[in-house]
């Protein structure tokens, strides 16, 4: 496919549905707080569920892609870190930084993205790394983003355990253990597939709302060295990781390893932002708010991610690497 074809076919639909968002923001005073509200305890929940109790992805697969997703964070975690440091920036605008820069956007841009780059095997495996990143967000992330604050890092990541999509994936996988799955065409199926067929628009939605409140006015030129290593580095450590992983123990689904590296390179997730806000210390770091170098990195990879995915999804469909 030529790289009009798949802008066109992966790329474009996120872009309109999220440009669709920013728009209504702009034009209404509607907020992201009730839909957000929706998707994370109804929509999203509904999407794990269905997806991972009809998926084809085996156990062997979803151990691989847990593997991947781990060593991902903690790689992504030490050059951040590393590199963070040695250009000089301190707490708390270094907790921020490592935050963008390690967590992509796997839900409201990677889970549409890869259904419709990889079709439904792509959904499947994007809503597994959605769950995992959702877990490694309100554990890691908490820490990270609380570090030289006044907070509780280590009791404020009790609230893993009101996020609904960790229980969403242990229902889901505990029912295909037990082979306790209902029938796909029964009533509680076909209800959770409109549920989660629902939380792809809505996500985007919510990604073009909160991009058009974002406050990015003083922090445009600080976030390039974060936005490089978001959108540049991160796709090449999520392929070396996976590459390594497939040497070790293999990776026979293929389709799975590429999307889960399309996901890994997508840009800054919209969460940073809540942590960053909640839980890093108040004022200024290094000269400039947390919160908005936050935003604007949200905003600034968002865009430019529409070059830079579209070749990475060229390049993980053509099968160079993978």
């Amino acid at each position: 496919m030529s790289l009009l074809s798949i802008f066109a076919t992966a790329i474009l639909p996120v872009v309109a549905m999220a440009a669709t968002g920013y728009a209504l923001a702009r034009i209404t005073d509607v907020e992201a707080d009730a839909l957000n509200t929706v998707t994370v305890y109804v929509l999203a929940p509904a999407l794990v569920v269905h997806s991972l109790t009809t998926s084809a992805l085996g156990g062997g697969t979803i151990v691989r892609v847990v593997a991947v997703v781990g060593a991902f964070t903690l790689a992504m975690l030490a050059v951040s870190e590393g590199f963070g440091r040695l250009s000089g920036r301190s707490e708390p605008l270094l907790g921020a930084f490592v935050l963008v820069t390690i967590f992509p956007n796997t839900g409201n841009y990677g889970i549409p993205l890869a259904d419709f780059a990889f079709g439904p095997e792509g959904r499947s495996t994007a809503v597994l790394v959605t769950a995992l990143q959702g877990v490694l967000l309100y554990t890691l992330g908490i820490y990270v983003a609380a570090r030289g604050g006044e907070g509780d890092a280590l009791s404020s990541m009790r609230r893993v355990f009101s996020v609904p999509l960790v229980y969403a994936v242990v229902v889901a996988l505990a029912a295909r253990w037990l082979g306790l799955v209902p029938p796909e065409e029964g009533t509680l199926m076909s209800t959770l597939e409109l549920l989660g067929n629902a939380s792809i628009p809505i996500m985007l939605l919510i990604l073009g709302i909160q991009l058009a409140n974002a406050d990015v006015s003083d922090a445009l030129r600080p976030v390039a060295g974060a936005s490089v290593m978001r959108l540049l580095v991160a796709p090449a450590v999520a392929l070396a990781v996976t590459l390594g992983t497939a040497a070790l123990i293999g990776f026979e689904n293929q389709t799975v390893a590429r999307v889960v590296v399309l996901l890994l390179g997508t840009p800054t997730g919209v969460t940073p932002i809540i942590l960053v806000g909640a839980f890093s210390s108040v004022g200024e770091g290094d000269g400039l708010d947390p919160s908005a170098f936050v935003s604007a990195t949200v905003l600034v990879t968002t865009v430019a991610s529409v070059v830079t995915v579209t070749a990475l999804v060229a390049v993980l469909q053509s099968g160079a690497v993978l």
